[in-house]
Parts: C-alpha cells; sequence; structure tokens
C-alpha cells in the first residue's frame, strides 16, 4: 500500500488517528513475540509439542501483519495530509509570499537609494534577485498535471472558468473510516500468493487514490467491489522455517517504514501540520492572518521610505 509513499505518523488507533506522533506500541508488541527469547523460547522449549510451538508462532506472525497494517494506514494517512497541504499552502499562501518579496525589495531600493551606502546597494541587488526568479519546468507545471491531464484548477485557468476553492487538508471523518477498513480488509501482504498479491495491490491502489482525493463515493463503490468479489482467503502458513522467514520480512518493512514516517515527520510541511494536528485547514488561516499583517507592515514601511 504505502511502499513507494513518503510516509508519516505511527500507529494509531481509530480515535486516535488525527495525531501525528510515531507510536508503534502495536508493532512493538508483535515485535516482542518475534524477537528472542520469545520466538527462540518457542522453538527451544522441550515441554511443548511441535503443534503447539508452530501455532504460537503463526499467532505472533498474524500479530506483526496487523501491526504492521496499522502503521502502514497510518503512514499513507499522514502521506495524504502532508501532500494535500503542501498544495494548499502554495495555492493560497503563494501569493502572499510573492507579495512579500517584492516589499522586501522595493524596501531595500528605498534604502539605497536614499543613502546611496555600496552595502544597501548590495543588499537592494539581492533583495531584487529572490523576487520572480525564472522558475523551472517541474515547478511551472507541479500539481497542473493529473493522471488524465491537466488538473481541473489548471483547466479552469486556461478556460476563463471559476477556479474551484482547494480541497481541505485532512478528507472527512467519514472518508478516512472507509479507507481504514477497505486497507484492512484488502492489504496485499496478507496475500501469500504472487496472483492474490497483484490483485490486492491494484486494488489497493484505487483505494489510495480515491482516499487522496477524499472521494467518499468512490471509496464506498470500492468496498462494494471488494465484498462483492471473491472471498479473501487467509493462506495457511508454512512451516517453522517459513513462518520465521515471515516474521523477518515483516520486521525489515516495518523498518522500511519507520523511515519513510520519519522523513514526512521531518519535513517543513510535516513539522507544521504538528503545530495543529486537530485542525490543519484553521492552521492555513492562521498563517495566512499572519502574512497579511507582515503585507501591511511592510506597506506602512515603504510609505515611510518613499514620502
Amino acid at each position: 500500500m504505502t511502499q513507494d509513499a513518503p510516509g508519516g505518523p505511527a500507529t494509531r488507533n481509530e480515535d486516535e488517528q488525527d495525531d501525528h506522533r510515531v507510536d508503534d506500541q502495536n508493532v512493538k508488541s508483535a515485535r516482542a513475540e518475534q524477537d528472542p527469547p520469545g520466538v527462540d523460547g518457542v522453538r527451544e522449549d522441550a515441554t511443548e509439542g511441535p503443534e503447539r510451538a508452530e501455532a504460537r508462532l503463526e499467532k505472533a506472525v498474524r500479530a506483526a501483519e496487523q501491526a504492521l497494517i496499522e502503521f502502514e494506514i497510518a503512514v499513507e494517512t499522514f502521506r495524504v495530509e502532508v501532500e494535500n497541504f503542501s498544495r494548499l499552502h502554495h495555492q493560497r499562501l503563494g501569493p502572499m509570499y510573492s507579495r512579500l518579496d517584492e516589499l522586501d525589495a522595493l524596501i531595500a531600493e528605498a534604502r539605497a537609494a536614499r543613502s546611496g551606502d555600496p552595502e544597501d546597494l548590495r543588499k537592494a541587488r539581492e533583495a531584487r534577485a529572490i523576487v520572480m526568479p525564472m522558475p523551472g519546468v517541474e515547478e511551472l507545471f507541479h500539481s497542473w498535471i493529473d493522471s488524465e491531464g491537466l488538473s481541473p484548477e489548471a483547466a479552469a485557468m486556461l478556460t476563463d472558468r471559476p477556479v474551484q476553492p482547494p480541497k481541505r487538508v485532512r478528507p472527512t471523518d467519514e472518508a478516512r473510516r472507509l479507507y481504514r477498513e477497505l486497507a484492512r480488509k484488502a492489504h496485499p501482504d496478507l496475500a501469500q500468493e504472487d496472483k492474490e498479491r497483484a490483485r490486492r495491490d491494484e486494488f489497493i491502489t484505487r483505494v489510495n487514490a480515491a482516499y487522496g482525493r477524499g472521494d467518499e463515493a468512490l471509496l464506498r463503490e470500492l468496498t462494494r467491489e471488494w465484498e462483492a468479489g471473491p472471498a479473501p482467503e487467509e493462506a495457511p502458513l508454512g512451516e517453522a522455517e517459513e513462518l520465521y522467514a515471515r516474521l523477518e520480512w515483516l520486521a525489515r518493512r516495518k523498518e522500511l517504514l519507520t523511515v519513510v514516517a520519519q522523513g514526512l515527520e521531518e519535513s517543513a510541511i510535516g513539522a507544521m501540520l504538528r503545530m495543529a494536528p486537530d485542525d490543519p485547514d484553521r492552521l492555513l488561516e492562521e498563517i495566512a492572518e499572519q502574512l497579511l499583517a507582515q503585507v501591511a507592515e511592510r506597506e506602512a514601511e515603504l510609505a515611510g521610505l518613499v514620502q
């Protein structure tokens, strides 16, 4: 599900999904059954029969699978919020940042004109160089092209139609609920056969895309599609060596996800989201208010310099 996703927060239960903190208690509890002395105890305890030992090991594998899925759900949830916040931050606040850069350049130029000081002239040139740098191709078309061509916002701007307000940072609670249920049922890590894994990979990719757009209707449709499809079979786990190999694979996957999650949390946008984990949409409004105040201050300062 999130193998290619830049990851996010942590394992959270259904009532705590809004917290952007890595809390992998479930993963740790599962790992406690994976690592010595737990797993080794299963292998070495001569008082237990081989059937009971393998049953305990299989139980540990199932617990680790579920813990990993919960962790991946949390990572994907946070990844979507980071991407949405980044996009909305650029759409809503980009013009304000540009206005501040222009005002800074004008103020520096006005000071240099009044003083004639070489240092002031240097600062004025540097401030002007920041304004309107030549964008690269990727920057020009960032968020303008989706899988079907131009994004709705770009198409509207090119055809003079009104641009729709940007979507909220976080999908609705209902969209998040539907997404979590689908991810738990259809997660590719639950498949043992290559054919079944490929089917789940294709399906969960569509689920992730629908969740990223906050499309509740499509998530409900995907729920019906999954329920109407072939009954998912829980593949029987094999001998002890295969069980140990499965545990090791789950542990490695969790470590990779942890790196992804840390990368998201430590990013600039991730850090901003942690400032307002309960209402990231409101955070954008607060930042906009602060930028507007800064613009007013710069304009007053410039007016004083040019009088």
